[in-house]
Order: structure tokens, then C-alpha cells, then sequence
């Protein structure tokens, strides 16, 4: 009697084993041959001599899916079941195909690889031979072994088992031996029958080659190639978009390669998702490459634009619109209120500085939203700020397009990872695809996966390395124009101007001076801190909005307020003084309507007026909310304090005068409040404020510009220094333009003008300013043209100012970036000089006075628990390096564009086409490379950023997600731009050994990111669904039973399915109706078992399925 061999009393494996142990060939037929199945029994073939009559010959069968099959029987095309060699040629090419998919699935071993490398030899060295039968499905499993044996020269084994791990020692199969000698003959003679068919084709060399391209390769893969792979997967949409468009001939002349690439980059993002952020750093063209976006999708789609901008950069646009003939209207950003709801469909929209727009409760905001979703507009964002330190500014912007909940398709990761996404769903209720949920995370790699679908942003330094060029005379970095004229990159050179600190400015700066206003109550800041918590009559719906927002800005608003001031005091002390006064006034305006018990005028100190990048004024003389009012453009403002008040007379006076006004006029741009809402201490504060402020006023008296050694300094500056050079001066405030440029020409200095937020047509000064690069030069007289132009930050956004190389910082920023992006408005694309001048002033006697000034307002913040917002990055300058490295005018202080900006899918391009544009031949070695191929290269070990292997692979929902694993399998980090750098490396790095357990680290990679990654679904729900709480209790129950008898496998594959699968509409139902009649969380574990068992429970499909997440490529990080 045969033996049974079916895997589970007697396996197949050990008898073939044995059998073969004694052999000197095989003939085998199976339906499936799995690569790695053969090393349980490479060994035994090695043996073997090789060649005719000493080598294992292998038949594979071509397996068919059952659809194939039944249309085939039941074909009614009599070709149906005709074979030719086309049909034969395109079934083994497809075969081969199948085989080299095989091994990109999974995971790799140390044993696979060295079974799929004794699989390869083998077969070059003849001692295997692998055949495909095509003439029709063969499904036999046969296995004769040849033996010199002339009692039993053969054994065979028919049966079930296919050539794999599982089939010859795991899965129940059913297989029996055949000893007869008969019956063996024969099988051998059908089996030789079969080899010997016209139809059986040799696909050994096609196997061989297979292996020697795969990831079990014996020659290595070099580390570069392993580096442009993942580059290349990881921009592939920026590829997608510049094979998807084409630029209008109009810009033949005027885009650089780089702001092509740009153009057709965004307009992927603009096309698939609606929306792009063009966030080039400042001076890259952004308004050019918009320009051209926006004409593209003009032409292709046949769309007309809208543009929305800065009234400042209204004329601007204007000639760009008529320049390119682009179909478009231009709207300053301050009309959009009064004239969205009226206007008719534009379908693109181009937001330039659309930061302005980071605040989503404001009018505009709510209206331009509005105008956006009703007419299913297209969206192009500008801005080379798009965040200030809080990404939530990114998300608001998102917003203007994108709506809060739709499934973006990528998630928090890092959060989620942090929380739980249960966890994450009890707190947010939110959607884990939405914007909503990438707003509650502080991870920078969160963000950068999110921004990466709708950002286009390359700094300065990434345009150098990546398209310029190097002049070999003088070894300086450059860019090509069409015409063939080069355009230098110039060198910024830090200077300081030093000031005396002496006299008035002496006075400005004691100890005293800090003291007051650190110690200033800031009660009309803070109003929130002193509303009354039983008034006499509650207060009316609208008055408990306006107090409730009060609650919520004060702390916000006083920080702002106090580091403002001390801005002012370094700007200059006219400008200090100024405010002193104002602020004076403003509180004698409260203190009349207290005394008088008038409502309160509330609005008057927005937060966005006390970011100076915005708002060049003060906010002490300023009236309403300068972002959301269309009217401010209308209504001139009330009556700014007069000079000199200093008599208590003389301020009550004038701020009676100035209530009336804004009672009358300006009724409207304020809210309302009645006084008795708030207790006895805000007149209290707002007298003592008042005491300190007038005493500070008094003290100094009038400011004399004549004893004012910080302007004598600018003016020694503009006429010994640089007397016929164009130079452009800027300061944080309106008040210290003014005053610069009215004591300046005093001194007889011409061409000069000023210009700050509030200008009517500062695009006409940056004409005159900058004539040749606006291509005015013949527009222009000489005696029109500028020389010397003071400007403030707010007027810097968007002005090409290149034809001037000198910039002068007249007050220093709080934020070293403001001193980069003011340098940015003249070191632009095209500026001929060779440096660009950057001069700070600072006081003579050492920075060491400014650092203990910031430092004490800083400490006394931090006392209070006050915030400055989110608008200013001082306070993360913490070690004063910056401005230490300014005073001493180290090189480089001002280049600051940290790469890490980049938009990821730009700079892995960029990868990819350097890496191709060097060597040709590596385009298609990378894109015909495999999955899970790898290589290793040296690295310099940290105890941060330790040895290791860096793993890219794709999850089961298809999304990229990077790995750094140190050699024990422990991540150290998934920040994609971190492992990008990680993994760079060049053509003549050398591959090294690998670490003998880099294949485990890999597993252990795409364990720990498919672990993280949810099945498709993956939403639970609201917390109050059936779902969400069926999923909660049981999930909770199981972790009280784990490793208990009551911990059973069905459960946990219930719990999994609630996860993962909606839920049918009846198990609702029940499940509702269950766990309103509190049902235990045994019996509700048994009732979701059953549902799963009746398959009730969940909504399953075939395509719910997710798919097999893949490892794509891998690096070792080897130390030396």
C-alpha cells in the first residue's frame, strides 16, 4: 500500500528529502513554483553533477483563475483554445512577470536570499532546468527521482503539493508515493511527453535573470542608485505634472527652467486637487510663474481669473494682466465684502499674499470661502511667508478650497501615533483625513505630508544648487536667460551702522524706561480681566459675544502691546514718544466714557495691528479691524494726536473730542459696550497707566531730531557713504518713515520719498524707485527717478526693488527672518551686483544693550503669562545667536533659507533629474528596478542618528512612508526630508557588507509602519454611533481577558472587522437596541461574534480589501 502523505501525520518534505538524498536527478511537474520554496531543497540538488541526465528538470504548468477558465471552455470563438507562437511568446513573457512579482512581496530573509542565489547558479550551472507548459492548464503535481538503484531505479510522489514551503510542509495537501516499477515508467514516460512538446518552452535564462535583478542579486546594488529610487517614487507627482502641461509661447522668454518646472508642478496640484501654494522664498518670481499658471489653465480649460491682492500691488497686477493677456479681472483683497456677492462666476483664482487670509473669522475670509465653494473656483495661493510659526495658518489657508471634512486621503500620522486614533476621535471628533485633524497636530512631518499635495515652495539656495550654473572665471553661481545673458547670484555682506547711545537716546534706554513699561497694566489690552461678574442688567446677546471675545484675546493682546513699544523705543524715539502720547490719549478716551457712563468703543486694538509685518501704523491711532472693514479704504481716519499734548487739560480735551467723533462718523467701525459691565479697577489702572506714561512724557519732552544721533548716522550714511547709490531704508513704522524722510530732505538730501502701508500707489514709487527692472527706464525721466526710498515691511510684499543693492535695517527686527525677506526685495532673479549691502544699525557701545532689553521684556512676558502671537519668532531665538553673529556681520547671517522648506516633491525631483541628467543610462535602471531591492553604504554614526537602515515603502492604502530603524529594529525617525538626507549619497560611493541582520531591521520597518497604518475605513464614527461604542467596550473588554481562556481568536476578529468595515444597518440596529438596555460586555462580545459568524455584522466587499503593502527599497547605514 502507498503511503499518504498530507502534511499533517506524514509531511511530503522529509520523504522527498530522503528520497532525494539518494538520488542523482529529478523530474518534477507542479502547477505553481514559488522561488523561494526551493531552498528546502537546494541542498540536495547541488550534488548533482549537472547537464543531460544529471539535473532536476522542472515543468511548470500555467495556472489560469477560474474566470479564464470557464470563458475559455465556453468560448464561442473557435480561436478560443488556438495556441501560435505570439500567444505562446506573450503567455511566457507573462509568466515571467508573475515570477519576478513574487519577489516583491513580502518581507526579506537571510534564508530566502540565499536560497534564491543557490536557485540561480544552479540553473547556469545546469543542474536545473525549468520548462513551461503551454499547451493547455496543467494542474499535476508529480515528483520522480532517478537513483542508481537497479532494484527501484525510480520513486515517485503524485499527489497535491505544489513546489513551495507550504505545499511540501504546511498546508493539508494530499500526496502518495509510488514505488511500482510500472507505474513509475509509466509517469516518467508522460512526463517526457510533456518536456518534449512542441508547446514546452525553456524559461530557465528568463528565471536566472529574474533573480540577478532582484533584491537576492549576488553583484550589489550601488547606494546611489538605491537613492534616486526612492527620489524617483517619491516625486512622481511632480513628474506627472511636468510630462501633463505645456506653457503658453507667450513666456517662451521669461520663465526659467526652474520656474517652469514650478508652473507645471502646481498646475498638477491646481488640476487634481483645486488648489496649489506657490511659496517660493522672496525674489524666485512667484508673481511671473502665477502669471503663467494661471494662463494655462486659461487656455486648456478656457476659464477666466480672478485676482485678489493687496491694494498696494493692484497696479502691479494690473500691467501683468495686460502684459500676458491674461483673461482676468484684479480686486484689492479690501473690496472683496462689498463685492463678491455680486460678482459673477470666475472659476481660477489667484490669492497673492494670501497669509493675509490666515485668519478664518474674519469677513473677508468668511467671503472670499463663501464666493470659493459657491462657484467651484480653482485656487492659486502666493505667499513666501504661509505660516508664522503656527501651522494652523496653513490649514486656514487650505480651508479657503478645501473643505474641513473632506478625506484627504492622508492622515496625522505622528499624532495618531501619539494618541490612538480612538483616542484621537473621543477628543476631536473629527474625520483623521481632514484638515480639522492636521490642525490638532505640532509635528512638522505631519504637516509636510499634508502640504506636500498642494505646495510648490524652493528657497534660494536650492535654485543655486540645483539650476544654476558655475562661472569658471570667478567661480560665481548663475542663471541663463533665453537670450543667453547671465544672471548672478550676489553675495549678501551683513554691515552694521553704529550709533552713540548718548544723550536723548540715553534716556530712551535706562533701566527706568523698561521698568514703566514692564510694569504697565495694559487695561484696555486686557479688558476681559475686569468684567463684572453680576452687572446691574445682564448683557444683551450682542454684548456677550463681544465680552466673550475679550476673554479670549487679552493676554494675546497685552503681550503684543508691550513688546510693541519696546519695538518703537528701538525703532526711534520720535516714533516712541508718538505712541507714548497716543496711548495716553486712548486711555483718556476710556476714562471719559467711564466717568461719563458712555458704552466703550471696543475694536480699536485688533491683533493684527500690532504685527508690524502687517500693519505699519499704531495701533494706538488706529480705528476698527484694519483686515475685515472694506469701508477703511473709504473713511479717513479721526484726528491722530496732535504733537506735544502733555497737560491733563489739554488730553481730556481732545479725547472728549475724539469720543465724539467716533460716536458719530465712525460709529460703525466699532463695537459697543456699556461701561457698567466692567468693575471700578479698569479706572483705576487705566488712571494709573496714565500717571506712569505722562511722567515718561514729561521727562523727555519734545524729541530734537537735531540731537538725534541714530538719524545723523543714516544721514552721514546716504550722503558720505553712498552718495549716488540707489539705497533702500526700512523700518517697522509708519511714524519712523515720515520722519526719516521729512528730516532727511531738511538736510537737503532730493530723490528721496517714503512710502508705507497707507501709500495710494506705492507701485508707481517701485517704478520710479526701480524703473529697469519693471522695464520703465523710458518711462521714467531722470528727474523722476528715486534714489533713496524709506519703506516699511508692509509695503515690501511683492515689489521688485532690484535696480538698489543697498538695504539699511533703520530698526532691527525682532525676528531675524524680517531682516532675510527684506534683503530678498532687491537680491532677486536678474540683480546685476555683485553684493548686496545690508546694513543694521546698533548701538555703538555693543549689542550686549539690545540683548539685556529683549531679554527683560522677555523674562517679564514670561511673568505674566502673557503671549506675543504667533507672528513673532524672537522669542525662539532664545540664545541671541542671530543677533550676535548680525552685530559681528558674519557671512551668511542673512542667506537663512534652511532647505527643509523645500516642498518635498520638488527636491526629490530634483534628485531624480540631476542623478539623470549626469548619467543618462540611470533613468532606465531605476525605473525598471524592482521591489525590496537594496544596498548599504558607509555612515558616520551619531548617538542621534545611529546606524542603521533607512526603508521606503508603500502602505496598504498606497501612501509613501519613510523608515530610519537603528540596527536593533527601534525607529529613530519617519521625518522623510531627514531620511532623504540620510540616504545621500553619489555615484562613486562604495556598496559595503550589509549588517548581517539588515533584512530583519527591514521587517521590523514595515512592521512598525504597517502597524500604524489603518485598514481601509479606519472611521469609527461620531463617539455616540453604535460603532464607535461597540468598538470602545469591546476593545476594552478584550485587553481585561487578555491571556485568559476568554480570550478567543473569533473576538479579536470581530473587534477587527468594527474597525475596518462599516457596519450593516441592522447590526446597528441591534447593537443600539442592545446597549440601551445595558447589555454586559460578555453578552455584547457574543452577539458581535455571532453577527460575524451569520455574516451580519459587517459591510464587506472584495475591493474593501486593502491592498498588500509593499517594500519598495531599502538602505543600510553601515559604520566604518
Amino acid at each position: 500500500m502507498p503511503r499518504i502523505f498530507d502534511n499533517i501525520e506524514q509531511h511530503l518534505r522529509p520523504a522527498l528529502a530522503e528520497t532525494m538524498e539518494v538520488s542523482d536527478r529529478a523530474d518534477f511537474c507542479v502547477g505553481y513554483f514559488n522561488l523561494r520554496g526551493w531552498r528546502s531543497i537546494d541542498e540536495y540538488v547541488e550534488r548533482w553533477a549537472g547537464g543531460e541526465g544529471r539535473c532536476c528538470r522542472l515543468l511548470v504548468g500555467m495556472q489560469r483563475l477560474p474566470q479564464e477558465e470557464l470563458r475559455i471552455a465556453r468560448s464561442l470563438s473557435a480561436n478560443g483554445r488556438q495556441l501560435d507562437n505570439q500567444t505562446a511568446l506573450r503567455m511566457k513573457v507573462r509568466l515571467a512577470e508573475e515570477f519576478r512579482e513574487q519577489l516583491t512581496i513580502g518581507a526579506p530573509t537571510n534564508e530566502d536570499e540565499t536560497g534564491l542565489r543557490n536557485l540561480s547558479r544552479q540553473i547556469k550551472t545546469g543542474k536545473v532546468v525549468v520548462k513551461l507548459f503551454l499547451r493547455h492548464a496543467l494542474h499535476a503535481k508529480l515528483y520522480l527521482l532517478f537513483r542508481p538503484d537497479p532494484i527501484n531505479p525510480t520513486v515517485g510522489y503524485l499527489g497535491s503539493s505544489n513546489l513551495t514551503l507550504s505545499g511540501l510542509s504546511r498546508q493539508g495537501e494530499l500526496n502518495v508515493d509510488v514505488l511500482d516499477h510500472d507505474a513509475c515508467q509509466k509517469l516518467a514516460e508522460w512526463f517526457e511527453d510533456r518536456w518534449n512538446d512542441r508547446w514546452c518552452i525553456d524559461i530557465s535564462k528568463e528565471l536566472a535573470q529574474i533573480i540577478d535583478e532582484s533584491w537576492a542579486r549576488e553583484q550589489p546594488i550601488p547606494p546611489f542608485h538605491i537613492y534616486v529610487k526612492i527620489a524617483y517614487h517619491l516625486s512622481h507627482e511632480a513628474r506627472a505634472g511636468l510630462t501633463e502641461f505645456r506653457i503658453p509661447s507667450d513666456f517662451d522668454n521669461r520663465l526659467l527652467d526652474f520656474q517652469t518646472a514650478a508652473v507645471k508642478i502646481a498646475a498638477h496640484h491646481l488640476n487634481r486637487r483645486g488648489g496649489v501654494m506657490i511659496g517660493d522664498v522672496v525674489g524666485l518670481g512667484k508673481t511671473l510663474m502665477a502669471t503663467a499658471l494661471a494662463r494655462v489653465f486659461e487656455d486648456d480649460h478656457g476659464l477666466e481669473t480672478l485676482i485678489l491682492c493687496p491694494k498696494n500691488l493692484v497696479p502691479m497686477w494690473e500691467d501683468y494682466r495686460e502684459r500676458y493677456r491674461m483673461r482676468a479681472r484684479v480686486l484689492s483683497i479690501s473690496r472683496v465684502i462689498r463685492e463678491l456677492p455680486r460678482m459673477r462666476r470666475y472659476r481660477l483664482i489667484v490669492i497673492d499674499e494670501s497669509q493675509n487670509l490666515r485668519n478664518r473669522e474674519g469677513k473677508r475670509y468668511r467671503a472670499l470661502q463663501e464666493y470659493i465653494r459657491e462657484n467651484d473656483s480653482r485656487c492659486i495661493l502666493l505667499s513666501a511667508t504661509p505660516y508664522n510659526k503656527t501651522y494652523v495658518d496653513l490649514s486656514n489657508q487650505l480651508r479657503l478650497f478645501v473643505p474641513e471634512d473632506q478625506d484627504l486621503g492622508v492622515r496625522p500620522e505622528r499624532l495618531l501615533r501619539e494618541i490612538g486614533e480612538t483616542e484621537f476621535i473621543r477628543r476631536h471628533q473629527a474625520s483623521v483625513r481632514s484638515l480639522a485633524a492636521f490642525d490638532q497636530s505640532t509635528h512638522p512631518d505631519d504637516w509636510r505630508e499634508l502640504m506636500r499635495l498642494y505646495l510648490v515652495r524652493r528657497t534660494r539656495s536650492f535654485i543655486q544648487d540645483n539650476y544654476a550654473s558655475t562661472d569658471e572665471n570667478n567661480g560665481r553661481k548663475y542663471l541663463t536667460f533665453e537670450g543667453g545673458s547671465k544672471s548672478y547670484f550676489p553675495v549678501r555682506v551683513p554691515q552694521t551702522v553704529r550709533f552713540d547711545v548718548d544723550g536723548q537716546y540715553a534716556q530712551l534706554f535706562t533701566n527706568g524706561v523698561v521698568n514703566d513699561i514692564n510694569g504697565l497694566k495694559l487695561p484696555r489690552y486686557g479688558l476681559g480681566n475686569y468684567v463684572t461678574p453680576s452687572p446691574d442688567a445682564p448683557p444683551t446677546p450682542t454684548e456677550a459675544r463681544v465680552l466673550d471675545d475679550l476673554s479670549r484675546a487679552g493676554r494675546r493682546l497685552m503681550g503684543f502691546c508691550r513688546t510693541n513699544l519696546f519695538k518703537r523705543l528701538e525703532s526711534s524715539g520720535h516714533a516712541f514718544l508718538l505712541s507714548v502720547e497716543r496711548h495716553v490719549l486712548r486711555n483718556f478716551i476710556f476714562l471719559h466714557a467711564v466717568e461719563n457712563q458712555l458704552p466703550l468703543p471696543i475694536g480699536t486694538a485688533d491683533a493684527g495691528m500690532l504685527d508690524t509685518h502687517s500693519f505699519d501704523e499704531d495701533a494706538e491711532d488706529a480705528v476698527g479691524d484694519f483686515f475685515d472693514d472694506d469701508e477703511a479704504d473709504d473713511l479717513s481716519e479721526p484726528p491722530a494726536a496732535s504733537s506735544f499734548l502733555r497737560t491733563e487739560t489739554d488730553f481730556k480735551r481732545r479725547a472728549a473730542q475724539t469720543y465724539d467723533v467716533y460716536a458719530g462718523r465712525y460709529k460703525r467701525r466699532f463695537r459697543w459696550l456699556n461701561s457698567r459691565h466692567f468693575a471700578a479697577g479698569l479706572r483705576d489702572d487705566l488712571a494709573a497707566d496714565v500717571r506712569v506714561l505722562r511722567t515718561m512724557l514729561d521727562s523727555f519732552g519734545e524729541w530734537d531730531a537735531a540731537q538725534d544721533a541714530k538719524l545723523e548716522a543714516l544721514h552721514r550714511l546716504l550722503v558720505h557713504e553712498h552718495p549716488e547709490e540707489k539705497v533702500l531704508v526700512f523700518t517697522q513704522f509708519a511714524d519712523t518713515v515720515r520722519y526719516l524722510a521729512s528730516q532727511l530732505s531738511s538736510r537737503g538730501l532730493s530723490r528721496i520719498a517714503a512710502v508705507t502701508g497707507n501709500h495710494a500707489d506705492p507701485t508707481r514709487i517701485a517704478w520710479r524707485f526701480s524703473p529697469r527692472s519693471h522695464e520703465r527706464g523710458e518711462q521714467i525721466p531722470p528727474g523722476k527717478e528715486l534714489r533713496v526710498l524709506i519703506a516699511t515691511d508692509v509695503l515690501s510684499e511683492g515689489q521688485n526693488l532690484q535696480d538698489c543693492a543697498i538695504v539699511v535695517n533703520y530698526d532691527l527686527p525682532w525676528a531675524i527672518i524680517r531682516l532675510i525677506q527684506r534683503a530678498g526685495r532687491v537680491d532677486r532673479i536678474g540683480q546685476q551686483a555683485h553684493d548686496i549691502l545690508c546694513y543694521s544699525f546698533l548701538p555703538a557701545d555693543g549689542i550686549e544693550r539690545v540683548i539685556r532689553l529683549r531679554a527683560r521684556v522677555r523674562s517679564r512676558l514670561h511673568e505674566n503669562a502673557e503671549v506675543v502671537g504667533t507672528d513673532e519668532a524672537f522669542f525662539e531665538d532664545e540664545d541671541e545667536r542671530a543677533v550676535l553673529d548680525l552685530y559681528n556681520e558674519r557671512a551668511g547671517i542673512l542667506d537663512g533659507d534652511d532647505e527643509a522648506e523645500v516642498d518635498l516633491s520638488s527636491y526629490a525631483y530634483q534628485i531624480w533629474k540631476n542623478a539623470t541628467g549626469a548619467d543618462p543610462s540611470l533613468r532606465k535602471k531605476i525605473e525598471d528596478m524592482p521591489s525590496v531591492v537594496y544596498s548599504s553604504k558607509p555612515y558616520e554614526a551619531t548617538p542621534e542618528r545611529p546606524e542603521g537602515a533607512l526603508v521606503y515603502m508603500r502602505t496598504n492604502q498606497g501612501h509613501d512612508a519613510l523608515a530610519w530603524m537603528d540596527r536593533s529594529g527601534q525607529s529613530v525617525t519617519e521625518s522623510q526630508f531627514e531620511i532623504l538626507r540620510a540616504a545621500q549619497c553619489f555615484p562613486a560611493t562604495p556598496a559595503v557588507e550589509r549588517h548581517a541582520n539588515h533584512h530583519d531591521v527591514v521587517r521590523k520597518a514595515a512592521e512598525h509602519i504597517t502597524s500604524e497604518e489603518n485598514a481601509v475605513g479606519g472611521q469609527l464614527g461620531r463617539p455616540s454611533g453604535a460603532r464607535f461604542r461597540a468598538y470602545e467596550r469591546l476593545k476594552s473588554y478584550a485587553d481585561s481577558i487578555k491571556d485568559t481562556l476568554f480570550d478567543t481568536e473569533p473576538l479579536r476578529r470581530a473587534i477587527n472587522d468594527i474597525y475596518r468595515y462599516p457596519l450593516r444597518q441592522a447590526a446597528v440596529d441591534t447593537l443600539n437596541r442592545q446597549m440601551r438596555s445595558s447589555i454586559s460586555d460578555e453578552a455584547l462580545a457574543e452577539l458581535v461574534i455571532a453577527l460575524r459568524d451569520e455574516d451580519r455584522l459587517c459591510v464587506m466587499h472584495d475591493e474593501d480589501e486593502p491592498h498588500e503593502p509593499q517594500i519598495i527599497c531599502s538602505l543600510g547605514l553601515v559604520g566604518q
